[in-house]
């Protein structure tokens, strides 16, 4: 009879000994079931423009909106102060206009002096970062067609011919990956894929595979510290046994300042790419800093509302 009063008393010390945590168990998991069922925080402003310098960034615009773009490239620094002013004696100019389908998704077109090229692209917010999900991707697709007069010659020096229009296009894809970390930095990382038609040489790829990795540093309420660098995966050596010269394109590295005034976005830049659209910039840059083939741009970026109730600001 006395062992089974302490039988009895073990039992119940060892039922209150784990109640107690069955029930902050249970607390637990209606305070996470509370937290679910409210609506996310979205993260706002991961950049400050739709482009970083050259590429793109994570960000789309608003429904009914349009983006005006103009960027400008003069020539390299190292052309000389009598005869080039340092390059301010040379323009390249691509102008640009953005369209807002809905928040997330947007469609642009745009025209550079560069190979008198045409470009079309869209941009959709796949995943935003909020207090749940801690990135933002942005998927990015572009068609170009260059319309130069064939046989002409590029800055390689190269002659390049097309035998039928499909051979003057060219295609990129991308993924755009970002984290507003706080109110001053945001980073983001751009996997790329590239794909020309026809290319220069034989012995280089059509398809070329980049990684590219840049971000922003908020100085002040108006200023923002700006870099970008492209990372190109080529097959160099294959293209130097062939032709025995050095594989003439190189990574892409710019830096520059933002600087926000109301409804515009104005950046000044410097960068070792000429081009402005990603084929040229990513695929096609022929400067390198060490050489100062640096250019100094800008580019300007003037937002429009066709909707008057909604709010202007990227989502």
């Amino acid at each position: 009879m006395m062992r089974i009063k302490y039988i009895s008393a073990f039992v119940f010390v060892f039922l209150i000994a784990n109640l107690k945590p069955l029930l902050a168990q249970d607390d637990l998991m209606a305070l996470l079931e509370e937290d679910m069922s409210k609506d996310p925080v979205y993260t706002f402003a991961t950049f400050k423009a739709t482009r970083l310098i050259n590429g793109q960034t994570i960000e789309t615009i608003p429904k009914k909106h349009l983006n005006f773009w103009i960027s400008h490239r003069f020539g390299a620094i190292n052309s000389g102060f009598i005869n080039n002013f340092f390059g301010l004696d040379e323009a390249r100019i691509r102008l640009g206009l953005e369209y807002g389908l809905t928040d997330r998704l947007l469609i642009g077109a745009g025209r550079s002096s560069m190979e008198k090229t045409y470009d079309i692209y869209s941009k959709y917010k796949l995943i935003r970062q909020s207090d749940r999900i801690p990135v933002t991707v942005t998927g990015m697709g572009s068609w170009a067609i260059n319309t130069m007069t064939t046989g002409y010659i590029t800055e390689t020096g190269a002659e390049m011919k097309f035998f039928n229009n499909l051979e003057r296009y060219s295609y990129t894809g991308q993924l755009l990956i970002a984290r507003k970390f706080n109110e001053k930095l945001s980073l983001q990382l751009m996997p790329t894929v590239l794909h020309q038609n026809r290319v220069e040489s034989a012995s280089l790829d059509n398809t070329m595979f980049a990684v590219g990795g840049g971000g922003r540093y908020k100085l002040s309420n108006r200023f923002t510290l700006s870099g970008e660098y492209y990372y190109n995966v080529a097959n160099k050596s294959r293209y130097e046994s062939e032709t025995g010269v050095p594989y003439p394109f190189h990574n892409s590295l710019s830096i520059g300042v933002d600087i926000e005034t109301g409804g515009h976005v104005f950046q000044l830049h410097f960068t070792n790419s000429k081009g402005m659209i990603e084929k040229q910039f990513i695929g096609q840059t022929i400067g390198t800093w060490e050489n100062k083939d640096v250019f100094y741009g800008f580019n300007i970026a003037r937002t429009f509302s066709f909707d008057k109730s909604a709010k202007n600001k990227i989502k």
